[in-house]
């Protein structure tokens, strides 16, 4: 009879196989890219000059917080243990070509990232607290009409708030208390409870203090991160050429048996890296569009626009740098695994002696805030469901929960936020095709007005957008 792990094992391999969510993910990133003429590529600069540079909307607009916050809580929910243990777990089974593959996941999902959150925004609604609610349980009931707009909805809902138990809350905490143990000896239950009461914190306050949170945290975070990857690439600069050289070649042709890497096939480089990718980056996922709902915006695309920018810093900024100090280094040839192995990496060079405790305490502040962002996205599709009374209740259990993942077994947790991530990503990349016409229609209507996404946005005074 199979044990519980190996049911789950295969449960995450049936949603990640060839037949099965990788070709819809992608498909569906690469159909929205062509539909709306590359817009991550097209709009990307003035993306992020209003999502970075441009922190508020003048005359600010409908909202809880600012658009900046929304980024930020975005990028606080995607920046977690998927940049450290997600990209080391991605070439430690798919080999050096699953970096490639997370790259693709980033490019197309960005046009996947930007469609819901332009949707998030479009079909938001004020709950009972007088707070915007939104994302792909609100959208999916309201644009599309009829049983299967409202099946679509309820089950992004029940998934989501699922799985923020397991992508936002234990995988991040048993990385948390993992690292900590190896770097510091720290027992893990110290770590657990320590997680507990800080989160609690946060949560108490609700979306503007975890805004204000990630707003300051955030940029911090991963500005000294990428500045340490800097430091370690310095010092293998002769190596990086054929790092990419070898992620190139491996994506499409495997990478041989070599160190303690015992080899991997291209269907495995593929399946990581995209399997990876959307953890990191949650991109189709919806989630991102939860928050967006959020955000003072004078009009979705605008909102869509910055909320795409979060992709692009995730996966093609974060993710590539750890990647390359993991090739670079050559610590994907040994035996270390997750976390270890980015400790590992980082403490080649300049780090040698401090780059295990680098890797640790990025870890303990991606995760905390990844844990604080899924909450508060957990906590909205709960509340969608059984209403504001079951918020405080889901807080609770969200904060309890901490504890359990920071005892629970790291294979395990990652195996079911695999197959729970599948699963609320279906019906929302299910909805993104659907409503790819409006996504598109209204899309252009706003940038043929407001090409440049001048502030104050007079192209909106004769502009409203149908439903």
């Amino acid at each position: 009879m199979e044990t519980f792990a190996d049911i789950v094992d295969s449960a995450a391999g049936f949603v990640w196989g060839p037949f099965f969510l990788i070709p819809l993910l992608l498909g569906t990133g690469l159909f929205l890219t062509i539909r709306l003429r590359g817009l991550q590529f097209r709009k990307l600069g003035p993306a992020l000059r209003l999502g970075l540079l441009q922190r508020k909307e003048v005359g600010g607009g409908e909202g809880d917080i600012s658009h900046y916050q929304a980024l930020t809580t975005a990028l606080a929910a995607t920046v977690g243990v998927g940049n450290i243990a997600g990209v080391a777990t991605a070439i430690a089974l798919g080999g050096p070509g699953a970096l490639f593959w997370m790259w693709v996941t980033g490019l197309v999902g960005m046009a996947s990232k930007y469609s819901e959150a332009f949707l998030g925004s479009k079909f938001r609604v004020v709950d009972a607290r007088g707070e915007q609610r939104g994302g792909p349980q609100e959208y999916l009931k309201q644009a599309i009409s009829g049983p299967f707009g409202r099946i679509l909805a309820v089950s992004f809902a029940i998934f989501a708030a699922l799985a923020a138990f397991g992508i936002g809350n234990m995988t991040q905490t048993n990385t948390i208390a993992a690292s900590l143990d190896d770097q510091f000896g720290v027992p893990p239950l110290a770590s657990g409870l320590v997680i507990m009461v800080l989160v609690g914190i946060v949560l108490v306050g609700g979306i503007k203090r975890i805004g204000a949170v990630t707003a300051s945290l955030v940029p911090t975070m991963i500005l000294l991160y990428l500045l340490a990857g800097i430091l370690v690439l310095g010092a293998n600069v002769t190596a990086i050429p054929g790092a990419f050289a070898t992620i190139f070649t491996d994506a499409f042709t495997g990478t041989a048996a070599t160190g303690g890497f015992v080899g991997s096939t291209v269907a495995l480089a593929l399946q990581f890296g995209v399997a990876r990718g959307l953890f990191s980056n949650e991109s189709g996922l919806g989630s991102a569009a939860i928050v967006a709902a959020a955000a003072k915006s004078h009009h979705p695309v605008r909102q869509g626009l910055v909320s795409m920018t979060q992709t692009f810093i995730d996966t093609l900024v974060v993710v590539t740098f750890t990647g390359l100090v993991i090739i670079t280094s050559g610590a994907w040839t040994g035996s270390a695994e997750g976390a270890a192995m980015t400790a590992e990496a980082m403490s080649s060079g300049p780090l040698s002696s401090v780059g295990g405790a680098v890797v640790a305490i990025a870890v303990v502040f991606f995760a905390l805030s990844t844990v604080i962002g899924w909450a508060y996205y957990g906590e909205r599709c709960a509340t969608t469901l059984f209403g504001i009374r079951v918020s405080l209740p889901y807080r609770a259990l969200f904060t309890l929960v901490c504890l359990v993942g920071a005892l629970w077994e790291l294979e395990l947790v990652w195996s079911i936020a695999d197959v729970l991530n599948g699963l609320m990503a279906l019906p929302n990349l299910i909805g993104l095709l659907v409503l790819s016409g409006l996504i598109v229609r209204e899309t252009k209507a706003y940038l043929d007005r407001d090409p440049d996404l001048t502030d104050p946005p007079s192209a909106l005074e004769d502009y409203v957008p149908s439903r």
